[in-house]
This record gives structure tokens, sequence and C-alpha cells, in this order.
């Protein structure tokens, strides 16, 4: 079983200390899906809602909660990210959005914390633009999807 490593020796919250692990490249991948009503797919795919592009907002909103995510998370280490991408993808048949976010450095600790952060915070834009018209969305499936890099090497998650 492997060891919590943010517990110092008297059992106190700590950031973990990386100095003495090699730097290499690293990626995450995470997804989020926001369920909706039809009609308010409909006026976000078709670009009729009055506050604008929301995926395009909400792309934006997750770039930049991926940068700023020591700011959010205690315990982060601030990373150099080389690189982050958020995809907004609409599902008409389910009337869902999926996101999937990824993010990479070339560093000494991982990026699964941005790359959920920055799925999150677009899902949550989403929300936040159109709750006057779908009060009831629902976000769920907050997962990571994937992970490359570092001590722990490659991990992909499985079917459940």
């Amino acid at each position: 079983m492997t060891q919590l490593t943010h517990l110092d020796e008297k059992g106190q919250a700590r950031m973990v200390d990386v100095s003495d692990k090699a730097h290499t490249e690293r990626e995450a991948r995470a997804m989020a899906v926001i369920h909706m009503l039809p009609n308010t797919l409909q006026m976000i795919t078709e670009g009729k809602h009055k506050k604008g592009d929301v995926l395009a907002t909400a792309r934006i909103a997750g770039i930049m909660a991926a940068k700023r995510t020591p700011d959010l998370i205690p315990m982060c280490h601030p990373l150099m990210l080389t690189s982050v991408k958020v995809e907004l993808t609409p599902n008409i048949e389910n009337s869902t959005v999926e996101i999937i976010a990824i993010c990479k450095l070339v560093g000494q600790t991982g990026v699964e914390m941005e790359a959920l952060t920055a799925a999150s915070t677009a899902a949550l834009t989403l929300y936040d633009m159109c709750k006057a018209v779908d009060k009831g969305m629902v976000i769920n499936q907050l997962q990571l999807l994937e992970k490359k890099g570092g001590k722990s090497g490659h991990w992909t998650r499985t079917a459940n």
C-alpha cells in the first residue's frame, strides 16, 4: 500500500518535497461532463446565448484555472505548465457537453490536479453562464483519465 506523503513525521500536513525528483515529461488528461436540457444545449451550439460563445469562455476559464491550481488546492506545487488544452464536445443525443483537459510539463511532479481543476472549472463556467435558463444542470464524471511520466509511470483508467 502506498503511503500518503502530505504528512510530516508529526502527522502534520505539508507540501511534499520534490527537490530530489528528476525532471521528466509529465502529462495528465481529465474529464467532466455537464448534463443540461436539450434547449439549453441547442442554444449553446447554435450560438444564440445572450452571453456570447459560452464554450469559448469555458475553454479559457479551464486553461486559466489550470494555471492557478496551487492557489485553489492546498499543498499543490506551483508548476510551469508547458501546455494546457481544454476540449468541449457537445453531444446532442445525450444533451451533454463532455470536457477533456490535458496538461503537460517537464518537471518534478505531476499535473493531475491541474487537469482536474481545468475540467471542473470549465464545467462550472458552463453552469454559471447558463444557470439563468437551466438551473437543473448536473456536473458529474469528474475523473482522471490518464497520467504519463514520473516515478509511477503511465496510468490509464480502465472501464468500470
